[in-house]
């Protein structure tokens, strides 16, 4: 389930389009060239009957997105164009990836000129901070999808969105491509909205990074495949560590501020959870149907348990709820695995019951990882695209993936809203199945009405 409205799916364009593109495609079926994608290929938003069925009288205003790819003709002149390139956030499997596959695609099939770095993120793009940007080429990016990290640095945290501006017109930038979350992404619309006030011909094209896989209208994000494939590691690792003592309990806290994708996928694909906590579903210590009860009744039986939890899971369970926030304004949460560690140990010892714990947190080992081969090709097509939509002079847009194809969606369509595990889909009832935990931790009878 998609949390939010599902806005407005207009792209905004730069305008005419005058250049033919120098990549030789065609529109037939029958000679065994790729085709140029038209302006009027939809990707449906729900391809179910049902969802079909409601719009079949008015089927062209159905939900739809934007197909990416590449058009036949462009709004800017390739040859001779300088674009931008930015990496903000937290690290992620597959920046590297990504970079090098912008700056090979302009340089090799649109023969372009000039591409800057900005180094630390946005706030290298503030000529007055004074982080002089890199020229990137071919060479200069060559071997760096075989690293983690970022060539080009990161920051958090807002920068002067008019100085910004400022330091694309002085370089001459025509098209800027911003890696990064949901952050990044509210940035860029700040750029582009600052752009189109001083009506200036420059295309601000997001590319959506988070492990997370928060971002809405986004199946999955580059890094979120990487991220809970190695998590699987530590989950299994837990498992061993639990099996190797009596009542052994091994706890492993992953990266999830406000969605358990990747606690929830891990666990599935280890098979070795007993417990998943994620932040969509609240969760309780105390009591009958309580985690503690539930979890010594575990031992009880099998002698071993092991519990992931998301970071953002059961917050609320904080005698001090946090209100401090980060640099990007998301709000600092307490450490919800240790939290559940410390009550373990807590109600356990009250009642001498023998317990062993073993905790794993894996988080900045799993987020400063080189891509797995299937995120390293979704990084190439995600920067392919990218690259398509910014020539094509579409703006304030990111690169999307929906129903299995690349898609453009605007920027404010997706900034400021989160996406979350639908707890009533098939991804979560797998964890449930895999699991055998119930499907709510607790006693609150409203809850427990709603789970029978």
């Amino acid at each position: 389930m998609i949390q939010g409205i599902f806005d407005n799916t207009t792209v905004k364009d730069l305008g005419d389009r005058k250049f033919r593109s120098p990549i030789p495609l065609s529109y037939r079926d029958d000679d065994f060239v790729a085709d140029f994608v038209k302006e009027d290929e939809r990707v449906v938003f729900d391809p179910s009957a049902d969802f079909i069925k409601k719009y079949i009288s008015d089927f062209d205003n159905i939900p739809s997105f934007e197909l990416a790819g590449p058009r036949e003709y462009l709004h800017f002149d390739p040859s001779g164009l300088t674009c931008g390139i930015v990496t903000c956030g937290g690290l992620c499997p597959g920046i590297n990836n990504v970079i090098r596959s912008l700056v090979n695609e302009l340089h090799y099939w649109y023969k372009s000129g000039k591409v800057y770095g900005f180094r630390y993120g946005y706030k290298g793009m503030v000529k007055e901070n004074g982080i002089t940007p890199v020229i990137l080429d071919p060479e200069s990016v060559e071997g760096i999808h075989l690293t983690g990290g970022t060539i080009l640095g990161s920051s958090r945290g807002q920068q002067d969105t008019g100085k910004i501006v400022d330091y694309l017109e002085e370089l001459s930038i025509s098209i800027l491509f911003a890696i990064g979350g949901d952050g990044t992404m509210k940035g860029a619309l700040d750029i582009a909205n600052e752009i189109e006030k001083r009506c200036l011909d420059i295309s601000v094209v997001g590319i959506p990074k988070t492990i997370d896989n928060d971002i809405v209208f986004v199946e999955h994000t580059f890094g979120y495949q990487t991220a809970f494939s190695s998590a699987v590691e530590a989950v299994n690792s837990a498992h061993t560590e639990a099996k190797g003592a009596y009542n052994g309990i091994g706890i492993v806290k992953l990266m999830g501020r406000d969605s358990g994708y990747i606690a929830a996928a891990a666990s599935i694909a280890s098979g070795d959870a007993n417990f998943v906590l994620v932040p969509e579903i609240p969760f309780e210590f105390e009591g009958e149907r309580g985690l503690l009860n539930l979890l010594r009744k575990r031992l009880e039986e099998k002698h071993h348990a092991v519990i992931v939890v998301a970071e953002g899971a059961g917050q609320n369970l904080f005698e001090n709820v946090r209100k401090e926030k980060d640099s990007s304004g998301n709000i600092l949460h307490s450490d919800i695995g240790l939290f559940i560690k410390e009550k373990i140990k807590e109600n356990f010892e009250k009642s001498c019951f023998e317990y062993s714990v073993k905790y794993i947190d894996p988080s900045y080992m799993i987020r400063s990882l080189p891509p797995i081969p299937l995120d390293s090709m979704f990084c190439s097509n995600l920067a392919q695209n990218a690259v398509h939509a910014g020539m094509t002079g579409k703006t304030s847009m990111l690169i999307g993936y929906w129903n299995a194809k690349f898609t453009h969606v605007p920027l404010i369509s997706v900034t400021g809203k989160r996406k979350k595990i639908d707890v009533e889909g098939d991804f979560w009832l797998g964890v449930i199945l895999s699991t055998g935990q119930p499907r709510y931790i607790g006693n609150d009878q409203n809850m427990l009405i709603k789970t029978r």
